[in-house]
């Protein structure tokens, strides 16, 4: 490979971000900004300058960490994945096409002050021309760009120093007339006017020490900038009448006839075509490059990475950008433009600051130069103020940037995901934080169990003594470390139509034995276990009164695991699950005698520490050993299954049993029969029916104990998702 010779100094970054900015920004937004907030259009550019400041220090920071990289796209795929690289992608592509349109738009009507001609038309065959340009490979030269930005700033200087002393103060007057409101759609509007600030990370490969330039560049040239617009709108402002340039296809120029003449006039519609031109070439240039780069990164069809043996170009890639272009250019009035340019940027640009989080804490190498400081209090101000900004933008911009996402998550599921089997360093960070999270949570559970546990054995239905010694035994040895008590309650349920009178509470010979059963097994396994029996015409109502009434810790239940269909239409100890006051174990029963080998299986995720707890609990009071089954035969990265493992290997120092892993395939061969298997119970709300797995191992051939924590130690729904996706 051949090696670029790094040879862009600091002036050179600074022409490049500078003139990547200036244009649309300055020569077409003021006007449609102050219909928006009107004087305090100045506060919104001021603003818009601030916001970005996050986003162009991340860049900086992965710019200086993968100088040859290049491109936000690039640094959101790796940092985030395919799905959010493909969500970046398109809406980057989206966002540089609506900027190239929006300077064509805006900028014919400059040329239109010197030839009368009709403006869509002319803006059309521009694009055509510039479409061309791009298809047949020529391209600005260096020189070119620094022409055009001396040019632009010689114009510019001239036009605010020279208006500078017809400013006129009244036109400041009712300074926030528009309120709060206006200041921040007009922030969102004028947002893309920055959107070129880390246009220089495209080349980083060539610029020089970029430790020190490409930070400094991009953060000397948003400074400059901003100053810039603040003070060039400022003049505008106040040399103009109010409400005079509002709504105007050439505001600058309308400002420099009041001031300058016509000698102004002539300037600023040369610097002002200039720009835009070399603006929308710019665009087109670059926003061709990402179905290009996205195709050759597998998240778009091969066609758009083909280069024409002709030209050199990617003339699918060009054509496709350009078809996207004229029809912006065609039937989307240059307000909506504007906004759905800025809005676009806003999303890719909170995305930037959370990528630079996720190489932070993920475990990619990632090793920049130069570090945000303040991190990660700066990443998470730019996302948190770039969502609300985007909030302030109105229906239309909204609904684009949703239309985009949606388009690219639907894209990626039907295209790229099963062509692609990377994973961004933000899933191995979340991973991770899951992680030390479950693991504290474990760790908590442990530390914090009550010093005399008491628990209850609802007796719902007549079993025969082993299964019902088998659920006193398991109860036993939960309460059995901290010398706690058991109360096994046989519940009796009678018609409504059946009163209960004195009659019902006379013990039955059932009764009388059943107590002597319960009070041979106190004495057999050495724990305080009470015995009674309860009457009612509703046994689940019952069984929740009892055990709120009593304050038990966990309630033990013979069932089999809840069904879809138990959820949709109710299920007795389902409305148990969710209603009692206390954690719940349901129990497939086929018999407990002196458990020495407890699995805990797990199945999408970390386990719950109830169910870490109640293994260990029995694990201990038989001296036994605790097994982690773990299943095989996934697709997870290196990373997920190094960090599965690092996860298990952390929970076997949590608990004080001998732990062993143990690799099962879900779909036949597994180790020996353990004695008992303890698992996480189904979530049984109804918004997440659909999303609960079965149990990895559905027919494990020994009793099974299935785990539901009480709703206060419950995962929330977007915990639980977030679980499934990173493990």
């Amino acid at each position: 490979m051949k090696e670029l010779e790094r040879d862009l100094g600091l002036p050179s970054v600074l022409a490049i971000s500078i003139g990547a900015m200036i244009g649309s920004g300055i020569f077409i937004l003021p006007a449609l900004a102050l219909e928006i907030a009107g004087p305090a259009v100045i506060l919104a550019y001021a603003l818009a300058g601030l916001l970005v400041v996050p986003a162009a220090l991340s860049k900086s920071e992965m710019a200086t960490a993968m100088p040859e990289a290049g491109g936000t796209y690039i640094y959101i795929e790796r940092g985030m994945g395919p799905l959010l690289g493909t969500i970046a992608g398109v809406g980057t592509w989206f966002s540089l096409s609506f900027k190239g349109a929006l300077a064509l738009v805006g900028g014919v009507p400059y040329l239109l002050l010197l030839f009368d001609l009709p403006l869509k038309p002319v803006a059309l065959g521009l694009a055509a021309v510039l479409i061309l340009v791009n298809v047949v490979g020529a391209k600005q030269t260096g020189r070119l760009q620094v022409a055009i930005v001396v040019v632009m700033l010689a114009a510019l200087g001239w036009f605010a120093a020279g208006s500078a002393p017809s400013v006129q103060s009244a036109n400041y007057v009712d300074f926030f007339g528009y309120g709060l409101d206006g200041v921040l759609a007009a922030t969102g509007l004028v947002f893309v006017s920055y959107a070129g600030v880390t246009k220089v990370a495209s080349v980083a490969e060539e610029v020089e020490d970029p430790g020190r330039n490409i930070p400094l560049g991009i953060l000397g040239s948003l400074a400059f900038t901003t100053v810039l617009y603040v003070v060039v709108v400022a003049v505008l402002v106040g040399i103009t009448d109010p409400g005079s340039v509002a709504g105007s296809l050439t505001p600058v120029a309308v400002g420099a006839e009041q001031t300058l003449g016509q000698a102004g006039v002539v300037a600023v519609i040369i610097a002002a075509v200039l720009a835009l031109v070399s603006t929308a070439n710019a665009g087109i240039l670059s926003s061709s490059r990402y179905p290009f780069a996205m195709s050759r990164d597998m998240l778009a069809p091969p066609s758009l990475s083909s280069v024409s043996e002709r030209f050199g170009t990617p003339v699918t890639s060009i054509t496709l950008t350009g078809a996207v272009l004229l029809a912006l250019i065609a039937f989307v009035p240059i307000l909506d433009i504007a906004k759905l340019a800025s809005a676009f940027q806003i999303m890719v640009f909170a995305m930037i600051n959370v990528a630079v989080i996720a190489f932070r804490e993920g475990s990619t190498e990632y090793e920049p130069v130069f570090t945000s400081p303040l991190y990660p209090w700066v990443q998470v101000f730019g996302t948190v103020s770039g969502l609300l900004l985007l909030t302030q933008m109105g229906t239309i911009a909204l609904a684009g940037a949703g239309v985009i996402t949606v388009g690219s998550v639907v894209w990626y599921f039907l295209y790229v995901r099963s062509r692609v089997d990377r994973e961004g360093a933000a899933t191995d960070a979340i991973r991770r934080q899951v992680s030390r999270d479950a693991l504290s949570e474990i760790e908590s559970a442990l530390a914090e169990r009550p010093d005399t546990r008491e628990v209850l054995v609802a007796l719902t239905k007549d079993l025969d003594p082993k299964r019902e010694r088998a659920l006193v035994a398991l109860a036993a040895d939960l309460v059995r470390e901290d010398d706690g008590r058991v109360v096994a309650v046989r519940f009796e349920e009678v018609p409504d139509q059946a009163p209960l009178t004195e009659d019902t509470t006379v013990q039955s010979d059932a009764d009388r034995s059943f107590e002597t059963r319960i009070h041979a097994l106190a004495d057999e396994l050495g724990v305080a276990i009470e015995a009674d029996e309860i009457v009612s015409h509703d046994t689940k109502h019952a069984v929740v009164n009892f055990a709120a009434h009593r304050g038990v810790d966990t309630i033990v239940a013979e069932h089999e695991p809840l069904r879809v269909r138990s959820r949709l239409f109710g299920d007795p100890i389902d409305w148990v699950v969710r209603h009692a006051p206390c954690d719940v174990l349901l129990v497939d029963n086929l018999g407990y005698d002196d458990p020495g080998r407890v699995v805990l299986s797990g199945d999408v995720g970390p386990y719950p520490p109830l169910a870490v707890d109640v293994a260990e609990a029995v694990a201990a009071a038989n001296g036994g050993e605790l097994s982690l089954w773990q299943p095989t035969g996934g697709d997870g990265s290196d990373k997920q299954r190094r960090l599965v493992e690092d996860y298990r290997s952390e929970l076997s120092e949590l608990v004080s049993v001998p732990v062993g892993t143990e690799s099962v395939r879900a779909d036949g061969g597994r180790p020996p029969m353990p004695d008992l298997l303890v698992r996480r119970g189904a979530d049984h709300r109804l918004r997440n029916a659909l999303l609960d797995e079965r149990p990895e191992f559905p027919n494990p051939g020994c009793t099974t104990v299935t785990v539901y924590p009480h709703e206060s130690s419950r995962v929330g729904l977007a915990r639980r998702l977030i679980e499934r996706v990173a493990f």
